[in-house]
């Protein structure tokens, strides 16, 4: 069979006959599988050459999950479920002898071959004794492929892996076999590398820009090796959020902690291989030699230089990395200094409240008449949520050091002056409220900076219900969700998303309806339906999002799908038609349209959530 290439655009294959007729020329279509193959190459800018190393190595990850022997833990049986934080999950799942090196996909093999061979049913099938509950060693099972299979919680436990050799060579041991001792030490640690292509350490012929390079890069090592694994505490199992503040701190500390120790045992060994090597000790005396072919007289003298230039060199490495650290340790404590200042001021102002609160008692509230008395009292609490520091200072000490009556004309004159400016600014929202371009104007630039269209605040409120308080990076999680879905294509940063939720919440409650009533027209409008909506209350989690039925899911009906998809799971027979005689009013065609608008409302959260995360990884 002839293979051609495809003719370019315009012209045409010429083929000639061995005949004595003259050569014709004709159009030749390429086509067949070969061709299909340099479609995909050329689509992806790859070459013959690439395609096939990447089946090759397609074929290879085949090969080897097909060749993967899962080693029997001898010890399974007898473990401990409720100390499988101390157990070896790697050894659990038979993968031992591959540990950190092993793939998701021959992880999730082990995983279904050990569930296949040690599932209560299985051993209960055959006679097998089974411990009722999370008392049987299945349990070890599920937490090892649990640990493994989650990429931050698998890092965690290679991080304290119990098979690791964390010692360090002394300098007897490498006095005599330099590279047999210490390449095999820096070859397990520099998997530790947040960088890739560590260099080695190479041997005798090694140049002297190439072991300085090693050094260098070992003397300003960066680790990904922490210790979360190891804390003592679990937050989740604390009772309050001051417990759970307090266990993150003991934690933080203990991190700390383990991370200097790693960092001062890396130091150690760098150093102990550096003072050992005959590579810089064959330096020296080379320097050494030169000299004394030139000047006999001066050679102890250069090789005493020789030493300070390495010395010099070793000096400016560490004083490199320490200036690093006394960096990252100012940024530290500016932080801390920040905080610290703000919890004074906080504290400040808690204590001239109660101070004001307490001088307004003292006299009675200034009244003898019952409502003047509590009259007084809100207005009080008005100066307190109102004033500034600096302002409740000045008037707790007018009322501490003056008669009754100029403490409270000092009282009145201040509560004038906070009453006139509610009065101005309500006036100004009044105005702004009866004039479009100027509600348009507010609503849009507020507290967020740039321009809010009322899409985008549609799908803030969406995204501030779509992930509560508590959820990490909760502002950045929200403004990365709005980039994702928003139309207008302006990219809000997290201080943009806190700002216009801060405005939000302060506006009226007639303007919230509004906004929710303009978004709720845009959607009719979008689908040319005029719903059917009923006298119930929205939900507040799940008001954004199209319905089936175009009515919206209430509270009520929101508690009742889920009762009901937890009551029925997946393998149960017609599920979809009990799901929907447990929920009133809707049909199975709701139920699991609302279903998929949940899913996809999950998936869109997570997917946020893991790009902040990956983009606070790639900082780090």
């Amino acid at each position: 069979m002839l293979l051609l290439p495809s003719a370019a655009d315009g012209q045409g294959t010429a083929i000639t006959h061995a005949l004595t007729s003259a050569s014709t020329l004709c159009q030749v279509e390429p086509v067949g599988r070969w061709f299909e193959a340099f479609v995909k190459r050329r689509n992806r800018n790859a070459s013959a050459s690439f395609q096939e190393l990447e089946d090759k190595k397609e074929l290879s990850e085949e090969s080897e999950d097909e060749e993967l022997q899962l080693e029997e833990f001898p010890m399974l049986k007898t473990l401990d479920p409720k100390d499988w934080k101390n157990q070896d999950h790697y050894a659990v799942l038979g993968l031992g002898h591959v540990r950190y090196k092993a793939t998701q996909r021959q992880i999730k093999a082990a995983h279904k071959a050990m569930v296949l061979k040690h599932h209560p049913d299985k051993r209960k099938a055959a006679g097998e004794p089974i411990k009722e509950g999370d008392n049987d060693y299945f349990t070890c099972i599920t937490k090892a492929y649990e640990m493994l299979s989650d990429p931050v919680k698998r890092r965690a436990f290679n991080s304290v892996d119990p098979t690791f050799d964390n010692s360090v060579p002394s300098k007897s041991e490498a006095k005599d076999n330099f590279f047999e001792v210490f390449s095999p030490v820096f070859e397990r640690n520099s998997r530790w590398s947040n960088k890739k292509n560590v260099p080695k350490l190479g041997d005798m012929n090694s140049s002297f820009e190439d072991v300085d390079a090693f050094y260098s890069f070992w003397y300003n090592f960066d680790s990904w090796r922490e210790f979360s694994y190891l804390d003592e505490e679990e937050k989740e199992k604390a009772e309050c959020r001051d417990e759970r503040r307090w266990i993150e701190k003991q934690n933080r500390a203990t991190r700390a902690q383990r991370k200097k120790e790693e960092m001062n045992r890396i130091r150690t060994l760098v150093d102990n291989a550096y003072s050992c090597d005959p590579r810089i000790k064959k330096t020296v005396s080379t320097q050494c030699s030169m000299t004394l072919v030139n000047n006999p007289t001066t050679c102890q003298h250069s090789k005493r230089l020789s030493f300070l230039i390495l010395k010099q060199r070793q000096a400016e490495l560490e004083a490199a990395r320490l200036a690093k650290e006394k960096e990252e340790e100012e940024v530290r404590q500016q932080a801390l200094l920040a905080k610290k200042e703000k919890d004074i001021q906080k504290k400040a102002i808690k204590r001239e409240r109660q101070k004001l609160r307490n001088s307004c008692k003292t006299w009675n509230h200034f009244s003898d008449n019952e409502a003047e008395r509590v009259k007084m009292m809100e207005e009080v609490e008005k100066l307190c949520d109102r004033l500034e520091l600096a302002s409740l200072q000045c008037l707790n000490e007018t009322l501490t050091s003056s008669t009754k009556e100029v403490g409270k004309a000092a009282l009145e004159k201040q509560i004038g002056e906070i009453n006139e400016q509610i009065r101005e600014k309500e006036e100004a929202e009044l105005v702004c409220d009866k004039d479009p371009k100027c509600r348009e104007s507010t609503w849009g630039r507020g507290n967020g900076g740039k321009n809010w269209s009322e899409d985008d605040l549609q799908l803030l409120i969406k995204a501030v219900n779509l992930f509560p308080a508590g959820t990490n990076s909760r502002w950045e999680v929200i403004a990365n969700y709005m980039n994702i879905h928003s139309s207008s294509g302006v990219k809000r940063t997290a201080k943009d998303v806190i700002g216009k939720a801060k405005s939000l919440q302060k506006l009226d409650p007639h303007q919230k309806d509004d906004i929710n009533k303009k978004a709720f027209d845009k959607f009719k409008k979008e689908h040319g339906v005029v719903p059917q909506a009923d006298n119930a209350t929205p939900s507040e989690r799940f008001e954004a999002g199209p319905c089936t039925d175009f009515t919206p899911w209430t509270t009520e009906e929101q508690k009742l799908l889920e009762q009901a998809l937890k009551t029925y799971p997946v393998n149960t027979p017609e599920r979809w038609e009990k799901i929907a005689d447990a929920v009133p009013g809707r049909t199975k065609k709701d139920c699991m349209k609302r279903y998929k608008e949940l899913v996809e409302m999950v998936k869109a959260k997570k997917a946020a959530q893991e790009q902040v995360l990956n983009a606070s990884r790639a900082k780090k």
